[in-house]
């Protein structure tokens, strides 16, 4: 039987300074009840997401729906790009693109992110077997979380992502088996 993460990056925020606990913006709002509306189809049976507000304001309602609890994995926060806001973050996010080892200072690499987020998944596939799990997360660590199970969604496949996203990825054990993206 197969396992199904339905990776949800959050919908759109209302920038503050607080990383953790920036919240959605009237529009995320209205697009976390779309999210919802969208996994109400899915039989869904357990809903985690990043410690960020943002993410689980934009799983919470799939939660309720089920009548379970979001549950809260510090490992699916975004990824740390550096210790301080970066001047130009085009070029900033473009570098550690380029080469997956490189991180600013007080920053995480995307291989030490992605090895972060991709343990827990792995996580999830142990303890979840054959349960459609939703996964409230952000776009970065996302792109590099699917980058891992499919190489060609990389740099270009991140820039494209919606504000929120869903992409369904199944998995045989935990051996990816095809992905699919379910918000238009």
């Amino acid at each position: 039987m197969l396992t199904n993460l339905y990776f949800v990056r959050h919908a759109h925020s209302v920038y503050t300074p607080d990383e953790r606990g920036r919240p959605l913006s009237d529009r995320g709002l209205t697009d976390a009840a779309i999210v919802t509306e969208l996994l109400k189809k899915e039989s869904i049976s357990r809903v985690v997401s990043s410690p960020y507000k943002r993410a689980f304001q934009t799983v919470e309602g799939i939660a309720g729906h089920i009548n379970k609890d979001v549950e809260v994995i510090e490992n699916l926060k975004e990824r740390l790009l550096a210790g301080q806001p970066m001047e130009d973050f085009t070029a900033a996010i473009t570098k550690v693109w380029e080469d997956f080892d490189f991180s600013w200072k007080g920053g995480e690499s995307n291989r030490v992110a992605q090895q972060r987020g991709v343990d827990a998944v792995s996580q999830l596939l142990k303890d979840s077997p054959a349960e459609n799990i939703v996964i409230g997360t952000h776009g970065n660590l996302m792109a590099l979380i699917i980058n891992y199970f499919d190489a060609d969604c990389g740099f270009a496949f991140w820039k494209e992502l919606a504000m929120p996203d869903i992409y369904k990825l199944s998995f045989e054990g935990e051996k990816f088996i095809h992905m699919k993206r379910l918000w238009s």
